[in-house]
């Protein structure tokens, strides 16, 4: 059975794919954070600002088998695609609580190209064509080579010099989304400023929220 807060056709808004068509779908659940807001201050990771609690969101639902889910995803992929090829991320919440090596199989059957964001604290299953890391916090990583490590930034338990020689082939900055406004714009000047100074760094925005999609 597969959890899915929800799933959309949109455009991906971080990191090294920034732009580019791709499915959305974000499973329930993480290990990290029950995601209630009772639980925040005493959580793993304390910052997220994701709902991943429930199948109730667009898209979402219960899925019993890979073949279902994977022809759920095919469904929000357009058929005028010209000729792109299909592009389905998975993020949660934890998506390695959920993805296995038969979901990313009959992805693959259809087309898909299977891209992952994850903390980096599960080990991740074989066949995943993007992988991309985001830590959080202290919490240890067990994934320490991927496509793309991205990291929220600042955290006090985690400064991107703790990161620096891991063998990622991409390494993005991406401020830390607060408010109010003013505090998003300093947080932001902050990591371009360190992206300035150590040039092994990439800022991500958020373009998704800069643009008005989801």
């Amino acid at each position: 059975m597969y959890h899915v807060k929800e799933a959309f056709y949109t455009l991906q808004g971080e990191g090294a794919q920034a732009g580019r068509a791709s499915v959305f779908c974000r499973f329930s659940g993480c290990n990290l954070w029950s995601g209630r807001e009772q639980d925040r201050a005493t959580a793993k990771c304390t910052f997220c600002d994701t709902d991943f609690i429930g199948t109730d969101g667009t898209g979402g639902g219960r899925f019993t088998t890979p073949d279902a889910l994977a022809d759920h995803i095919l469904g929000l992929w357009p058929l005028e695609a010209d000729n792109a090829t299909p592009y389905v991320v998975f993020t949660g919440g934890e998506p390695l609580l959920q993805l296995n090596p038969a979901l990313i199989a009959h992805l693959h059957s259809r087309g898909f190209e299977v891209a992952v964001e994850t903390n980096g604290t599960l080990p991740p299953p074989a066949g995943i064509d993007w992988l991309c890391v985001s830590p959080k916090g202290k919490n240890p990583l067990v994934v320490n080579q991927g496509d793309e490590l991205k990291l929220v930034y600042p955290q006090v338990e985690a400064p991107p010099e703790a990161f620096a020689q891991l063998d990622f082939r991409h390494f993005f900055l991406q401020p830390m989304d607060l408010s109010p406004v003013q505090q998003d714009a300093d947080t932001v000047a902050r990591t371009t400023a360190y992206c300035l100074a150590h040039p092994q760094w990439r800022l991500s925005l958020q373009t998704h929220k800069i643009a008005g999609f989801d």
